[in-house]
């Protein structure tokens, strides 16, 4: 029996998806649960069109994902933190910091989980620092860590 699959079932196939699976299978638990649908022609019709429109929309953000990303590359941001003798900071600055300190410099909002930092910057200096703003976009920007002046 052919059908469109509504969610992911693992093991089986990804929301969106169209197979064939087993009679048994599809009538007493995957139409049941509403995981997925029976691929008659007007499903496939609304699938196809649903299928175009997610395309429409990741094409439109990829496009502003690249003009955001015009807009980030080379950017310097500047972040003061105290630090003590051997230029190793209290705390750490981390990917929130960095994202707060990018919005006050450029006007974008960036969300923190797009800043890809391996692990926190504990440490006067400078970095280069990926920005992941969608599936094939990123933009690099560069973290500059000073010490910020004691009274």
């Amino acid at each position: 029996m052919k059908v469109i699959f509504l969610e992911d079932v693992p093991n089986v196939a990804k929301a969106g998806e169209v197979k064939n699976v087993a009679d048994g299978f599809s009538r007493n638990y995957l139409i049941p649960k509403k995981l997925a649908v029976l691929a008659t022609k007007a499903e496939l019709k609304k699938w196809e069109a649903q299928q175009q429109a997610n395309t429409r929309r990741e094409a439109r953000l990829e496009e502003e994902a690249e003009s955001v990303a015009k807009a980030l590359n080379d950017t310097t941001v500047v972040l003061k933190a105290r630090a003590g003798e051997q230029d190793r900071i209290y705390g750490s600055i981390t990917n929130a910091d960095v994202a707060e300190a990018l919005e006050k410099a450029t006007g974008h909002a960036i969300d923190k989980r797009k800043i890809e930092l391996n692990e926190p910057i504990r440490v006067v200096g400078s970095r280069q620092v990926t920005v992941k703003l969608a599936r094939n976009v990123t933009a690099d920007i560069t973290v500059v860590v000073e010490k910020e002046q004691e009274e």
